[in-house]
């Protein structure tokens, strides 16, 4: 090699030399990180990074400046355990620490709080818990900006004086926690750029503070799910900044004042849902050119919707269901809403039929209009809506049903259709030539009174996981072809007249025998409330999450209970009440172990309750009334929690907690005294073998003989 070549690798070299050792961090620097790694139960492997005779600089998450000073520890999603130490507080130069997303538990050291150079401090989503300590007021301000506590534990009083100090503070997320007491509002006054704050899903109480106006430059205000009460104070509205506006499920009231709404001209987003607020949505909401999203459901509104909300032309998400309002949606210019993708109005008293400028919604996904007074029939417009994957028309007053399903079949996306409680007594369609709902997940017609047969077009939607078909007059069998809906898991066709006996095809439907065979579901929202039982009422926003559930209750079924029914494993509620099923209770739907609800009630079965049944552990709801069974109740298991009533009308059955005890040879076995005598022959007997050198457990003759004695005493 050249001598200039040399020189420059020398060169090279010294320079590189000079730089490593300008980089290596001090020893107390490295103390303090040693330190915080000493505290640690599970440090998720970086201590292999973290040698002491190495330079941290180098060490995983760590960043130091040119100085070799720290100034930057990640550390999130490391699987780190145990507490934070204080020591961190010592780091001179840290002015980022990320430790979210771990399993960190205890307090949260006021060293970071009072940090002289901590800027970002990000502990969300770890199990730190406790008070959080106010800073001393003698303290000098601090430099923290963003601060980051979101999804813990903490508990007590949210610092007041604390914030204070914080003369640059930014942001605070201490949403998911269980802060209680007032909300402050000391950073307003401090913090002139203070933006962001989320305290929502806490335990908060009293009014939203006045001098919340006072955040010039608020731009977020959440809290959520607390217990919030009063009205909104005409200072918030001072908050002209606001783009993120959300007290959704508190205690507020009141009414919304018309005046004073303009005032927040920015605001992009607002959820006021869950609350009590009385009055009209005012007119001057249509002036929030830049609202995307309006949440004002479950609240006590009322009044016909303003003209001037299809001026909110950027609106996306519309939400005021179960409120009071009223009147026609006709008043409000939907065809303005080019960017419309969820109208909910249900659970309201708007009358008229569904206003043709909702159907220029082209981008519309999710339409919820059920439980109004709409009337009238669907036109072919609504074709229009070719993004629509949800659908709920129910609970209005719509009439032809066939011309309804002839023109929904075209919505090619539509994965929900509820169209229940409408076009009463009216006949199912039959047309075996109705095709389309590609994919349809969820059906429900039910609450019509339709007559007619389970309809054949339904063989056609392979993607179909929920039918609900109950409250109608379907009459005739379950067809055969009900086995090739290889996702089906959730069908109620329950008070109908539907006849024969209880299809084998019924029992090679795939998602009931198995949890582990794969679905369809997209993930995508998917609300249905489904009743599994008296007792269970689930409310599901995805399809995955639904439960496997059989209901032909209240028809006309004969014949008996298949033994085949024990395939069925991943059935999570079963009810064949109320038709005319006779024989057995067939012992191999003990093998249904994710049963909770099994109902049996006002049928004809005779025989023994299968006390094989006690192996269901999760069964909470059990009905056999009405039949004509005999024998013991199985002792154990859940059945000791079922009330009487569960096994009713049948006079053959005994058990302790019905009329009819359990007798053997005149011996009531279901009573205490019986039990405790039982017991103390059982002594008896050991002790007897024991004393004489027997070498059985008992003797025979002396077990009857003592047997015999005390049935006279215990018999009825």
């Amino acid at each position: 090699m050249p001598s200039s070549g040399l020189a420059t690798a020398a060169l090279l070299l010294l320079l590189l030399t000079v730089a490593t050792s300008a980089m290596a961090c001090g020893e107390q620097e490295k103390s303090s990180l040693i330190r915080f790694l000493a505290e640690l139960s599970q440090n998720g492997g970086i201590a292999m990074s973290w040698q002491n005779g190495t330079d941290c600089c180098v060490w995983e998450g760590i960043t130091c400046n040119e100085d070799g000073a720290v100034i930057e520890v990640r550390l999130a999603s490391k699987g780190l355990e145990g507490q934070i130490s204080p020591s961190l507080g010592e780091l001179t130069s840290l002015t980022r620490l990320n430790l979210s997303y771990n399993s960190l538990s205890g307090g949260l050291p006021v060293e970071l709080i009072s940090s002289g150079s901590i800027v970002v401090l990000d502990v969300s989503f770890n199990r730190l818990n406790g008070d959080l300590q106010e800073l001393n007021p003698s303290v000098s301000d601090r430099p923290l900006q963003v601060l980051n506590i979101s999804s813990n534990r903490f508990t007590g009083e949210f610092p007041s004086i604390t914030w204070e100090k914080m003369r640059n503070l930014v942001a605070i997320n201490a949403s998911n926690n269980s802060f209680t007491g007032h909300i402050p509002f000391s950073f307003c006054s401090s913090s002139p750029s203070f933006a962001v704050l989320d305290l929502g899903y806490n335990q908060f109480s009293g009014n939203i503070p006045l001098g919340i106006g006072k955040c010039s430059a608020l731009r977020l205000l959440k809290a959520d799910d607390n217990n919030i009460r009063g009205s909104l104070p005409g200072d918030l509205f001072n908050a002209t900044s606001l783009e993120y506006l959300s007290f959704a499920n508190n205690g507020l009231q009141g009414t919304i004042d018309d005046a004073l709404v303009v005032k927040l001209i920015n605001l992009v987003f607002v959820d006021l849902g869950w609350n009590r607020f009385s009055g009209k949505i005012p007119n001057s909401i249509g002036q929030l050119k830049k609202l995307e999203e309006l949440h004002m459901n479950n609240n006590n509104l009322s009044g016909e919707l303003p003209s001037s909300l299809g001026n909110c032309t950027n609106l996306a998400t519309i939400n005021l269901r179960s409120n009071g309002f009223m009147g026609e949606l006709a008043k409000v210019n939907f065809s303005n809403l080019p960017n419309l993708k969820t109208l909910d109005l249900s659970t309201n008293y708007f009358t008229g039929i569904i206003p043709e400028s909702i159907y220029s919604c082209s981008n519309l996904t999710w339409l919820r209009l059920s439980s109004n007074r709409l009337h009238g029939q669907l036109t072919n417009k609504i074709g229009n809506l070719k993004s629509i994957t949800f659908l709920s028309l129910s609970y209005n007053n719509f009439t032809n049903i066939t011309n309804t399903i002839r023109i929904l079949k075209s919505l090619m996306n539509l994965t929900a259709l509820l169209i229940g409680g409408n076009f009463m007594h009216e006949a199912m369609p039959q047309d075996e030539t109705i095709d389309g709902f590609e994919n349809i997940q969820g059906l429900g017609i039910n609450d019509c009174a339709l007559s007619g047969k389970i309809p054949n077009w339904l063989s056609k939607l392979k993607k179909l996981e929920v039918l609900v078909l109950y409250n109608n007059q379907l009459s005739g069998p379950i067809p055969t072809w009900i086995n090739s809906l290889n996702f089906l898991k959730y069908i109620d066709i329950s008070n109908n007249s539907l006849t024969g006996e209880i299809p084998t095809a019924l029992m090679e439907m795939p998602m009931l025998k198995s949890d582990k065979v794969s679905d369809s579901s997209d993930p995508r929202d998917f609300p249905f409330a489904f009743y599994a039982g008296a007792c269970l009422c689930f409310q599901y926003r995805t399809a995955t999450a639904l439960p496997k559930m059989l209901n032909l209750g209240n028809n006309k079924f004969t014949g008996t209970i298949p033994m085949e029914i024990g395939v069925l494993k991943a059935l999570v509620s079963l009810n064949l009440s109320f038709n005319s099923l006779n024989r057995e209770i067939p012992q191999s739907i003990s093998n249904l172990k994710n049963l909770m609800v099994l109902d049996l009630s006002y049928n004809h079965l005779t025989g023994a309750i299968p006390p094989a049944l006690v192996n269901l552990h999760f069964l909470s709801e059990f009905n056999v009334s009405y039949n004509d069974l005999e024998g013991p109740v199985p002792i154990g298991g859940q059945f000791s929690t079922f009330p009487s009533s569960s096994f009713a009308g049948n006079p053959e059955l005994c058990s302790s907690m019905l009329l009819h005890r359990c007798n053997v040879a005149g011996a009531d076995l279901s009573s205490p005294n019986f039990t405790k005598e039982y017991i103390k022959m059982v002594v008896f007997v050991i002790a007897f073998c024991v004393f004489f050198g027997v070498g059985v457990l008992y003797d025979q003759t002396v077990l009857s003989r003592y047997f015999q004695l005390n049935q006279l005493r215990y018999s009825q």
